[in-house]
């Protein structure tokens, strides 16, 4: 794991689950499917312009409400190569880990750039950079087992070839 790459889709604070994948749509577990549906709630137009590699930023308390992992799954399924927020919701920030879904805590970042901005996230140091505006940020790097996690693409396949 090294780098993610992408256009900003930016949104505020206490994004639930429930408007990341609505409740109606978690009779499927196919991440194709649940992608079809992410973020349809907060921002309707969300399925159709995003791109494979493209980075959500968000405020505070990320991924809170109810704990079920279609959530992290529906964004990844989506195209998302990583979620900058100030804060996760704790099951949120696991269960993305745990589908190798990366997320990054970065309180400066999340309040300073802007929908449509171009960042790069750098894993190894967890440096944010917002390449329209030319500013860096210091995230938080995920230790080394965490990059293990999320390189095999979550932790039942890390176990796996162990």
């Amino acid at each position: 794991m090294k780098a993610a790459r992408g256009t900003v889709f930016k949104y505020g604070n206490n994004v639930d689950t429930d408007v990341i994948i609505p409740a109606r749509y978690l009779n499927s577990s196919d991440p194709k499917e649940l992608a079809l549906h992410c973020m349809e709630d907060i921002d309707k137009e969300f399925i159709k312009k995003v791109k494979n590699g493209d980075i959500i930023v968000a405020e505070k308390n990320f991924g809170c409400g109810s704990s079920r992992e279609h959530a992290p799954i529906a964004i990844k399924a989506a195209g998302v190569s990583c979620v900058i927020a100030e804060t996760f919701a704790r099951i949120f920030y696991r269960n993305a880990i745990n589908i190798g879904l990366p997320i990054v805590e970065c309180k400066e970042a999340a309040a300073e750039i802007n929908p449509g901005d171009e960042v790069e996230v750098d894993f190894d140091t967890g440096v944010i950079t917002d390449k329209t505006t030319k500013k860096s940020y210091q995230g938080q790097a995920f230790p080394e087992f965490m990059q293990k996690i999320i390189d095999c693409e979550g932790l039942v396949n890390y176990i796996n070839q162990k």
